[in-house]
């Protein structure tokens, strides 16, 4: 059976991801970094949190993992290779394990690029991804510390699931990545309608995401990047496109 997942607002434009499972009621938060709406979620829709997922160990995805944690007694998932600047993990993972949320168990990738550390977990059966700051809709996060080679390999194996994968990324980026697509790739059809509904969403203050694998497949430029220097250019020109 498919997760119930719910999008959280926290800070500014991150999302935080609320996951239960509907077999057991087991419920678990991806990268939470402020208490408050975390904690009225999880009133709202399970009353309990079983697992804390992190993606990576930028503060504004980790910061109330410890604090919820001692609330809830959840366990903590994350990195191995990057339990020293993550909160102390009570499940370390890398590439290729499984873990459980309950009876849904989640497929850890290593996804670096952003940081050298990042991880993301696929639920196979619903199915969807929680991706962190790696793939975001209609584009991809920043190379703080990974290569483009890096990022173009991670974002190869995002592209090798099921066009039917929701992708559960960190941030509400999606318009302002949808004006630089249309700048990219004016004459692409898929771009200008996604540009309109995710402007019609975020007027009504409305979340853009999940949005489906096939839907990136067909709106994403960074997805669409022939190759790791295909990809380098496309992040250069937008890490100062305004």
């Amino acid at each position: 059976m498919a997760l119930f997942i719910k999008p959280i607002p926290i800070l500014e434009d991150n999302y935080a991801w609320f996951l239960r499972d509907p077999v057991t009621g087991a419920c678990g938060i991806v990268d939470p970094a402020e208490e408050a709406p975390i904690i009225a979620a999880i009133a709202a829709y399970g009353g309990r949190l079983d697992r804390i997922f992190l993606t990576h160990h930028h503060a504004d995805h980790i910061a109330a993992a410890d604090v919820l944690r001692a609330r809830y007694g959840a366990l903590v998932i994350g990195a191995a290779a990057d339990a020293h600047r993550l909160p102390p993990l009570d499940i370390a993972v890398k590439d290729g394990d499984n873990v459980a949320l309950g009876a849904a168990d989640a497929v850890v990738i290593d996804t670096p690029g952003h940081t050298r550390g990042h991880v993301s977990y696929f639920f196979p059966a619903t199915p969807a991804l929680f991706c962190g700051d790696t793939l975001f809709s209609m584009g991809c996060g920043r190379l703080f510390e990974g290569t483009a080679d890096e990022m173009f390999h991670s974002l190869r194996r995002i592209a090798a699931l099921p066009d039917d994968t929701l992708i559960c990324c960190g941030h509400e980026y999606t318009l302002s990545n949808a004006r630089f697509a249309m700048h990219v790739d004016p004459a692409n059809v898929a771009v200008a309608e996604r540009m309109h509904a995710v402007q019609a969403l975020r007027a009504r203050d409305m979340p853009t995401l999940p949005v489906t694998l096939g839907e990136e497949r067909r709106t994403n430029p960074f997805l669409r990047a022939c190759d790791a220097r295909a990809l380098a250019t496309l992040r250069q020109e937008k890490d100062v496109f305004r």
